[in-house]
């Protein structure tokens, strides 16, 4: 089977757009991209959708041309996604605001608790530790999305930040308001409860970690093709035995831990969302796998074991 030539319609109208002559038959999508940006420059790879069927899925940059199910000529649909923005900057600026917006509710500036209360500290230690957690867990995932993150997706589109920022920024304060506020009570347990909820944090902070490592060892060299995630020899992997998304397993858990040893509502309606949006990831994820591997591990859970 041989296709040179290849027909790009938009999506919507099914008007065509350019006609390629002359293709590689194994030319990927990506190429075809490149292309289809020489022709149309404000088109930009990260901006463009190429699919086979104008409602169907993007087709991927590694797709080979004549590996599709097309004939002499390709007939590809494009879609423009809008001006897009790299996952490495979304999460630099999604991750940076509540590190910073912390600070201001733990250090009572004047205009948000009043000035009798400016600049005074917590009488309870939790309050200090509260806000020791809270930084390592945001600096944490700073280091991650430089030095361990690898995309499968390089952009998101630029719209999508406001939301995103909105979303982190605006449950960042609204925890720290409520745990530095001069009226805060500690938990019910004191110390018990503390010391049981640090504990908790700091293993499902290292689980979290390792999880990351271990995803991102896998496009070690720059490969982006879906793999099946095994445990290693660390134990934190160890999870993957069970459930699909085990990062998202040891978040929910990093958040559940947080809200015991502050005993705060918000923290724990913060905690709740987080689990209802990571398992509708980690449920997509476990999709695409059972999708991608016929022999993936019939046992697995998308995000708790045995459960869901």
């Amino acid at each position: 089977f041989v296709s040179s030539q290849v027909e790009i319609l938009d999506w919507e109208t099914k008007k065509q757009l350019c006609f390629l002559d002359k293709v590689e038959p194994n030319a990927t999508i990506r190429e075809i991209r490149l292309m289809f940006h020489k022709l149309y420059p404000r088109w930009y790879p990260a901006r463009q959708s190429i699919k086979l069927d104008p409602k169907g899925k993007s087709l991927r940059d590694e797709e080979i041309l004549q590996r599709l199910p097309v004939g002499t000529t390709a007939t590809l649909y494009f879609k423009d996604l809008g001006p897009q923005i790299g996952w490495t900057t979304v999460f630099l600026i999604e991750y940076t605001g509540p590190l910073f917006i912390y600070f201001v509710f733990y250090f009572r500036m004047t205009f948000v608790y009043g000035l009798d209360e400016r600049f005074t500290s917590s009488p309870h230690p939790v309050v200090n530790l509260a806000c020791i957690c809270h930084s390592f867990h945001y600096i944490k995932r700073l280091i991650e999305t430089v030095f361990v993150h690898r995309f499968s997706r390089g952009t998101m589109p630029l719209r999508n930040i406001v939301k995103n920022c909105l979303y982190y920024w605006g449950f960042a304060a609204w925890l720290a308001y409520y745990i530095n506020h001069p009226l805060y009570t500690p938990p019910s347990y004191g110390k018990k409860q503390i010391n049981f909820a640090v504990i908790m944090f700091l293993l499902c902070e290292a689980g979290n970690f390792s999880i990351h490592v271990a995803l991102s060892d896998l496009q070690r060299n720059g490969s982006k093709t879906c793999k099946i995630p095994y445990p290693t020899k660390n134990p934190f992997t160890w999870l993957f035995f069970f459930v699909s998304c085990p990062n998202y397993t040891y978040e929910v858990g990093t958040w559940i831990s947080f809200t015991i040893m502050t005993q705060c509502v918000p923290v724990g309606l913060f905690t709740l969302l987080c689990f209802i949006q990571m398992t509708i990831w980690a449920k997509d994820k476990h999709c695409t796998y059972l999708r991608e591997f016929k022999d993936y591990p019939s046992h697995r859970m998308p995000i708790i074991p045995f459960l869901l």
